[in-house]
């Protein structure tokens, strides 16, 4: 199969090319910055140079391609680059261009918590309202939800693991106990894969690890996995929603901003998680992920 994958050069798409590569199938990348992917040339994929907005680009991304895997998005607004832009009106011009180049299969990537209601996030918003575009395509589609995913390019992970190996204290946002369940990159990238090569697989799939853990579970496990565990301090949520909310004016340079803290706290746990149960993957614990890393 030819494959044509956005968002390649990050953190899941890098890994998401390389297994497609591994499974034997051709493989084509959009890449705003082709010298950002010059690590896939390695791998043998094909590169288009051009941006989401850029409707040549795209033609020629989707033009004989027997499936398109959809994975940017963004997670703080910068300029242009506005969750709207990106998430929905992005995803409608690749659909598009899809549509036009009649290809079969759309596999993309959305979050768990989208969704498109009063009170929800801007991301959380506008990710939704992807989904909805690409369930209004008449593609046959697989939607991927997963969970906080673990792996060596993770910045909030290796964040973490620096906390513990540099400060005497690691803070803990309110009571810790809202849900995660991380999931390996290798498995959500296998999980990408499948669903590219199964049309019969339609609908929105939750991917999450093996364990729910609660935030200070997770914490307490990545100290372990670094070897460098440091004492837990709570912080009032009160606190940290005030410090996000100065932040916020920092734009995408803030190290925390509210949208941020209002999804930690509303947790990321999938109980539909499909990537055993439909996939058939088994699932690497997330200590057992983190110390193949840090």
């Amino acid at each position: 199969m030819l494959i044509s994958v956005t968002g390649a050069t990050g953190f899941v798409g890098r890994h998401v090319a390389a297994t497609l590569v591994a499974r034997g199938h051709r493989v084509r990348v959009l890449a705003r910055d082709p010298a950002r992917a010059r690590f896939l040339s390695d791998l043998n994929v094909e590169i288009v140079a051009g941006a989401l907005a850029d409707r040549p680009a795209l033609d020629r991304l989707a033009s004989g391609a027997d499936a398109l895997i959809h994975l940017v998005g963004i997670i703080v607004e910068q300029g242009a680059q506005t969750f709207t832009a990106v998430h929905v009106a992005g995803t409608q011009a690749l659909l598009a261009a899809a549509g036009q180049a009649d290809v079969r299969r759309f596999v993309h990537m959305s979050a768990v918590g989208a969704r498109d209601e009063p009170g929800a996030t801007p991301y959380h918003r506008t990710k939704r309202q992807a989904e909805q575009l690409v369930r209004d395509s008449g593609l046959s589609h697989a939607i991927f939800r997963p969970s906080i995913i673990n792996g060596p390019e993770s910045a909030p992970i290796r964040l973490l693991a620096r906390l513990h190996r540099w400060s005497p204290l690691v803070p803990v946002f309110g009571d810790g106990r809202f849900p995660t369940q991380p999931v390996w990159i290798d498995d959500v990238a296998m999980a990408f894969a499948l669903a590219a090569e199964r049309p019969d697989t339609v609908g929105v799939f939750e991917l999450g690890g093996p364990q729910v853990l609660t935030y200070e579970e997770f914490l307490l496990t990545i100290g372990r996995a670094s070897r460098h565990s440091r004492p837990l301090v709570h912080v009032p949520l009160g606190l940290v929603r005030a410090a996000a909310g100065v932040f916020d004016v920092l734009g995408a340079t803030a190290p925390l901003t509210s949208d941020q803290v209002q999804m930690l706290v509303e947790g990321s746990a999938t109980p539909a998680n499909a990537i055993e149960s439909v996939f058939g993957i088994e699932p690497v614990a997330f200590e057992d992920g983190l110390k193949r890393f840090l």
